[in-house]
């Protein structure tokens, strides 16, 4: 398992339904199309300011996830979310692909604090988080998402 920063040629072909550089497409979407393209324009927002902005999580050659920072990094705090096809969860994909991103953010002097959301019904995410590093820091109520918890974890 491997995680690549993703370019722009890379958010045109996910947008078009494609698996991009050759790569194999999971045999369940990473994620649905209105999805893929809100994050693809999230991270071409971002990557006009700093980068990586997302990362595409391979397999094998397949194409089984994505990571994304989801706001503009302040202050040295960069919020991440990340999402693996349907068929390829449960196999430690997302918690290997997580250690990736923290070993990125300790060894990048920009980065002091990885911050994350998960639903609060979401075990299996909570415990890619916990293995990670991440502390549960508290709850909120997302008007779009609902009840989530809010996880940090320092990086310097």
């Amino acid at each position: 398992m491997m995680i690549i920063e993703t370019r722009e040629d890379d958010d045109h072909a996910l947008v078009a339904g494609l698996a991009p550089r050759g790569l194999r497409a999971a045999d369940s979407p990473v994620a649905d199309p209105p999805v893929l393209a809100m994050l693809c324009g999230l991270a071409a927002r971002i990557r006009g300011s700093f980068t990586p902005a997302s990362w595409l999580i391979v397999e094998d050659g397949e194409l089984v996830g994505m990571c994304s920072i989801t706001h503009a990094p302040k202050d040295g705090v960069v919020d991440i979310g990340y999402g693996v096809a349907p068929t390829r969860q449960r196999r430690g994909i997302a918690s290997r692909a997580i250690g990736d991103v923290v070993a990125w953010a300790m060894a990048d002097p920009r980065v002091r604090r990885l911050t994350a959301d998960t639903a609060t019904g979401n075990g299996a995410s909570q415990q890619v988080l916990e293995r990670n590093g991440f502390v549960a820091m508290g709850e909120r109520v997302d008007a779009e998402d609902g009840p989530l918890i809010y996880w940090q974890r320092d990086c310097v």
